[in-house]
């Protein structure tokens, strides 16, 4: 049975803290890998049918794809800044080199369509706020579905700060319907402070999968189906996480369906004031 729960250092492999492939997660399209990586290494893969979106988490990159060499400036962490990015297609040889010690993301999804590589600078990336009171959070929508090109890939971050609550109403994406498209998704989380928190819960109607857990720093969840949510954000402590989507569909789109227990959530925090310490993060300041 796939365990869908992994905590910082289960799903580690030599020099990734993360690395999630669709087999190992039991499922087809989505996977996550998180790279250490010290001044002057330099990764080289073959993306073969995976699409890839390189994001830095902490520390500087660049990505050399085809004829493209992109400089990613990157940030210090994140919950200091919005970060460049880059697109790297299937079929592809690509080079990621560090600019001083840095954690990179690599966010993929098994896919078919071919599309040039591209960079996003990260003034270019929609910065939402969402909800309201205790429920307000922060989505930096750099892949989200109507946000940049991709063939299956669906990836956006989340900051929810502390005392918080973001991922509710609960919400399931499993199943192809007039509200619904299937999706997988992983949740990589990272949170702020020592010994720092939060809690996430994942559960089906049917009492197949009921899981609530107490997350820290560097743990990942995966959610093949089923309602997911609330993630809370302990006091003291903000937290981040990193969804990667994807799915079966013809149709590169997120539409979900709330938990009908709880549907009404969503109405009465969207009639109050956004939390005003959001945005948390922004795009960097122009150099001088």
């Amino acid at each position: 049975m796939v365990k869908l729960f992994r905590p910082a250092g289960a799903a580690a492999a030599p020099g990734a803290p993360v690395r999630i492939t669709p087999p190992d997660a039991g499922w087809t399209y989505s996977g996550l890998t998180v790279l250490d990586m010290s001044d002057g290494d330099l990764q080289e893969l073959s993306t073969d049918t995976t699409e890839v979106a390189v994001l830095p988490l902490s520390g500087s990159c660049v990505v050399e794809v085809e004829h493209h060499r992109f400089e990613l400036t990157g940030r210090t962490g994140v919950f200091d800044a919005v970060t460049d990015w880059a697109y790297v297609p299937i079929d592809s040889e690509v080079r990621i080199g560090a600019n001083g010690d840095s954690q990179v993301a690599l966010c993929t999804a098994e896919a078919g369509r071919r599309i040039d590589p591209y960079r996003v600078d990260a003034h270019d990336v929609e910065v939402e706020v969402r909800g309201g009171g205790a429920g307000t959070r922060q989505i930096n929508n750099f892949l989200s579905a109507d946000a940049h090109d991709a063939d299956k890939l669906i990836a956006v971050e989340v900051i929810t700060p502390e005392s918080n609550w973001s991922s509710y109403p609960p919400h399931k994406h499993d199943e192809f319907s007039e509200d619904e498209v299937e999706l997988e998704e992983i949740y990589y989380f990272r949170i702020d402070g020592d010994r720092g928190i939060g809690l996430f819960n994942l559960y089906t109607s049917d009492g197949g999968i009921g899981i609530t857990e107490v997350v820290r720093d560097g743990d990942v969840f995966l959610v093949p189906r089923g309602y997911h949510g609330p993630a809370a954000a302990a006091p003291g402590h903000h937290m981040y996480y990193l969804n990667v989507m994807a799915g079966p569909s013809t149709q590169r789109v997120w539409r979900f369906c709330d938990d009908p227990d709880h549907a009404w959530v969503r109405g009465v925090l969207d009639t109050l004031d956004p939390d005003p310490r959001l945005p948390l993060t922004a795009a960097p300041a122009p150099r001088p």
